[in-house]
């Protein structure tokens, strides 16, 4: 089959487009599934460049997002048949090859059914996102109905499905973003307010915009100081859920800790690395309330940018670009 291997730790260039062997099944629960589309995340990035998080040798196959076709199933698997349309993020950290590939072997365990009116483009795009929305949100951040909560960078790829998410609970959502078209999108999506973080103090405005009191939940898709500067912007008693790793030579936890605000930490892949079942199982419950929302109309994916499997390395160039609006997908796997 092509696919795309990472050969080195380095910049895109370290991307290849080449022939490897097919995969195949290996447990009884397995999918081998015929690739149509995979989301490109940030975290693909990071790995290319640092290593990936499970210790291993280059050539690797990155990619966490798939959506396809199976194609065959193992003599154990219970939910699906080959034929079906399935979503699901599994692998491409190291230890099991990822979606950069025209096809995947997926534990059934970790995929749902691809909902009908969403194109393999935008399912690809999707579930490692729609899990890590969900888990800050709900699972760590613990919002609620009426209450407040900022998503920096609200039209990226967490951040736009993540804004959706909030208004489905009835909670109140602000955003930062960094040009008036990603806040016009995150606007259509659900926000109520959109800062342009780069021309506008967005603590000062976080409190103008909820009378001085601060955010119930922020979400932290940007990490560095931004992270930091967020606690100012979350009401005493509050929680702030970052999905980045803070730098601990500029930590400042001062203003977090006179505010007495609940700091939250998440890495969407560690039931994946860790073989925590009963989480894997809980972000498979995600994918499937999420296909409901899908099909009742309420949920979008916003695909920003396409590129043939053959460019992934231009893809990785665009994303690290940080242009990008909703999320980047391979396509034309074939």
């Amino acid at each position: 089959m092509k696919a795309v291997q990472m050969t080195a730790v380095g910049g895109p260039e370290v991307l290849r487009y080449v022939e490897v062997s097919d995969p195949v099944l290996g447990g009884q629960r397995d999918l081998l599934v015929k690739v149509k589309a995979s989301g490109i995340n940030p975290v693909d990035a990071k790995q290319r460049g640092r290593g990936t998080w499970y210790p291993s040798t280059p050539p690797v196959i990155l990619g966490i997002d798939g959506a396809g076709i199976v194609e065959k199933a193992g003599a154990g698997v219970k939910r699906f048949r080959p034929g079906d349309e399935v979503y699901f993020a599994f692998g491409g950290y190291g230890k099991e090859p990822g979606t950069y590939a025209q096809y995947a072997v997926v534990d059934e365990r970790l995929a749902s059914k691809k909902p009908k009116c969403v194109s393999f483009n935008e399912a690809g795009a999707a579930a490692s996102s729609l899990i890590a929305a969900w888990e800050c949100l709900f699972d760590q951040g613990g919002l609620k109905k009426n209450e407040t909560v900022l998503i920096q960078a609200g039209a990226g790829g967490v951040g736009h499905l993540a804004v959706q998410l909030a208004r489905q609970t009835g909670a109140r959502v602000c955003v930062t973003v960094d040009s008036r078209e990603k806040a016009d999108l995150a606007k259509k999506l659900g926000a109520e307010e959109a800062i342009l973080y780069e021309k506008t103090d967005f603590v000062k405005a976080v409190l103008d915009w909820t009378g001085g009191k601060g955010v119930d939940c922020a979400i932290d898709l940007v990490g560095g100081e931004t992270f930091f500067k967020t606690f100012a912007a979350v009401r005493f008693y509050g929680r702030i859920v970052t999905l980045l790793g803070p730098d601990p030579k500029s930590a400042n936890w001062t203003e977090a800790r006179m505010r007495n605000i609940v700091v939250g930490f998440y890495l969407m892949i560690s039931p994946m690395y860790y073989g925590l079942a009963e989480r894997i199982d809980h972000q498979t419950w995600i994918l499937d309330r999420c296909t409901a929302l899908f099909t009742k109309k309420r949920l979008a994916v916003h695909v920003g940018r396409t590129f043939p499997l053959a460019d992934a390395a231009e893809a990785h160039r665009f994303l690290e670009k940080g242009e990008a609006m909703g999320k980047i997908v391979l396509t034309e796997m074939t």
